[in-house]
């Protein structure tokens, strides 16, 4: 699928290639920014394999895995994962959501704003379900503050929805961040 403007006030996405496999594995492999994310290897070549296997998966428009990126200088900051497309209801989960230290200072919203953007109104799902793990507090507040409902839980998981009906409620106060 050809994606249109994924663009937002300060960063961008786009599709991720093999050549950002050791992008990739730099920032899963930082401490300070995998405590809360499933454990991957830091071998390059086994992510360069995974993204290969990936691209099958994205060409039958199955899961979307993107890169952010600054739009002043077109540095990478980040990853953002769709996937799980479930039909009924019709609805994703999203993740493997990681910003470096150079991300802008409204990445983080953005981000969510716009993967929210391509899957209820380019994708037509009608709702998103993920999880954030319990000592996320920081994740887990903000996803509160977005409306997502939080729907049950495990030892090391919070489980949420997040219905389109939401994302559309709030995006006129959150216009500003995505155009």
């Amino acid at each position: 699928m050809k994606f249109e403007n994924l663009s937002a006030k300060t960063i961008n996405f786009k599709l991720v290639e093999e050549s950002d496999a050791e992008f990739i594995c730099e920032l899963r492999a930082n401490p300070e920014l995998n405590k809360h994310i499933s454990q991957s290897s830091a071998d390059i070549q086994a992510q360069r394999d995974w993204i290969r296997n990936y691209k099958m998966r994205e060409t039958n428009n199955e899961e979307y895995y993107f890169i952010i990126c600054r739009n002043d200088n077109n540095q990478r900051i980040g990853t953002i994962r769709l996937y799980d497309f479930k039909e009924n209801p019709k609805s994703f989960c999203w993740g493997s959501w990681i910003l470096n230290e150079n991300k802008t200072r409204y990445a983080a919203i953005e981000s969510a704003l716009l993967v929210y953007k391509l899957a209820f109104e380019e994708l037509g799902f009608q709702q998103s379900h993920f999880d954030v793990r319990k000592d996320n507090l920081g994740v887990h507040n903000f996803h509160m503050r977005l409306g997502a409902e939080h729907i049950n839980g495990n030892d090391l998981d919070n489980f949420y929805i997040y219905p389109a009906s939401q994302y559309f409620e709030i995006l006129k106060e959150y216009q500003k961040f995505i155009g």
